[in-house]
């Protein structure tokens, strides 16, 4: 009997016990607003900020409305203005040349390699095009940190990270955000912990920081702030920030605090999911799965395999294919963007010149959620599916 896997890829956990309670009591007084304080009384925002920072071992923290909302305050905070040129991947989502699209800013975009990061060899000749670069961790796969930061601090380039997919990873043992000048995260529903909508910057600068903060909306209230700098930092600067506000809110401050301190267990039960999707995929010939480097500690909460120099109509076979088995993947080839599957030439308000590597991994990429509502089990099932369909498609050639 052929199998068929009946999960839902977009069906996440329910929201802790803790986490609800949290948010009852929060809802029980009414406080919701970020700086609708009682006297003496520590927001929960404030309280969230300082468990990410120390999550993170940064000096400060800050939460936001989105991911996307940090990923364009990190670059208004750390300088980039209309008509600045901010380096960034080639292959990443829609949110980040988004985010410098938004400010006026240009991106430009860097090759990306078959390990699905950066390419470095291309990233060392642009960098003298810019002073900023966004580099995405895109689905969760890290570059070569140690490499990278010696390349652009010779260069006097600022990183921001774009950790939306790296929350609770690392690079030999360095928390994903703590490598650059900024780390931005995403607590959105498909993330790491889940909020909805949601998101963190944090960063050891004090300047970035207040002006972060300045921007978030403070309304001069930055003292109510506690993983922030002192005093002093915003009295420099407080008349020329402008307020964009996008601090986040008590009620997802309160929700996401228990799944902060749930997350290292969540990324061993992430992982062993991964592992056995990566296990029942291995050897399928025409098949490659993406190699992961010792110092990389990742997190597997969405897998990625290439099918270089299948022909399209093969790849959009074996998407049809898997579909009718229950397997929902999604491919980073197509021509025309399907939900979150845009690529670089999809967005035409950051135009480039074609890179000829990048198209040809796109070309073949295929990629899967992998959430916690899925058993180890039925990974194993998943790939026994993938492979069975690739196995038969790459046979017929």
């Amino acid at each position: 009997m052929t199998e068929r896997f009946t999960g839902s890829f977009t069906q996440q956990e329910p929201i802790p016990e803790a986490a609800i309670a949290a948010a009852l009591k929060v809802l029980g007084h009414g406080r919701l607003h970020r700086y609708n304080t009682a006297p003496g009384e520590l927001s929960e925002v404030a309280r969230l900020e300082l468990d990410v920072a120390a999550f993170t071992g940064a000096r400060y923290a800050l939460a936001v409305a989105s991911g996307g909302y940090a990923l364009g305050c990190a670059l208004r905070a750390a300088g980039v203005a209309p008509g600045h040129r901010v380096l960034t991947n080639a292959f990443t989502l829609a949110p980040v040349p988004g985010a410098i699209a938004a400010l006026g800013a240009v991106p430009v975009f860097v090759e990306v390699t078959e390990a699905l990061t950066i390419d470095l060899q291309d990233l060392a000749r642009k960098l003298g095009q810019a002073r900023v670069l966004m580099l995405s961790h895109m689905r969760g796969h890290i570059c070569d940190m140690d490499r990278l930061m010696a390349m652009c601090d010779a260069a006097d380039v600022t990183v921001i990270e774009d950790c939306a997919h790296t929350m609770g990873a690392a690079w030999k043992g360095v928390p994903s955000g703590r490598h650059g000048a900024v780390g931005c995260y995403s607590t959105q529903t498909y993330k790491h912990i889940n909020s909805g909508e949601g998101g963190f910057l944090v960063t050891d600068d004090d300047d970035i920081a207040a002006r972060a903060i300045l921007l978030s909306g403070s309304y001069m209230l930055y003292e109510r702030h506690a993983a922030a700098p002192p005093p002093d930092v915003f009295e420099r600067i407080k008349y020329d920030i402008p307020n964009v506000s996008g601090r986040m809110d008590n009620l997802r401050a309160a929700i996401l605090r228990p799944q902060l301190a749930a997350l290292p267990d969540q990324v061993l039960r992430w992982n062993a999911r991964y592992v056995a999707v990566a296990h029942g995929l291995s050897d399928t010939p025409g098949l490659a799965i993406i190699e992961r480097p010792e110092p990389e500690s990742f997190v597997g909460s969405s897998f990625q395999f290439l099918l270089t120099d299948w022909a399209p109509d093969a790849i959009r076979a074996l998407l049809g294919r898997c579909a009718a088995r229950g397997v929902d993947l999604k491919w980073f080839g197509a021509p025309e963007p399907a939900a979150f599957t845009s690529r670089y030439d999809s967005w035409h308000y950051a135009a480039t010149a074609p890179l000829p590597a990048t198209d040809r991994i796109l070309a073949g990429l295929v990629d899967m959620r992998l959430p916690l509502t899925f058993s180890v089990e039925d990974c194993a099932q998943i790939a026994r599916i993938i492979r069975a369909e690739a196995g038969a498609l790459f046979q017929r050639g």
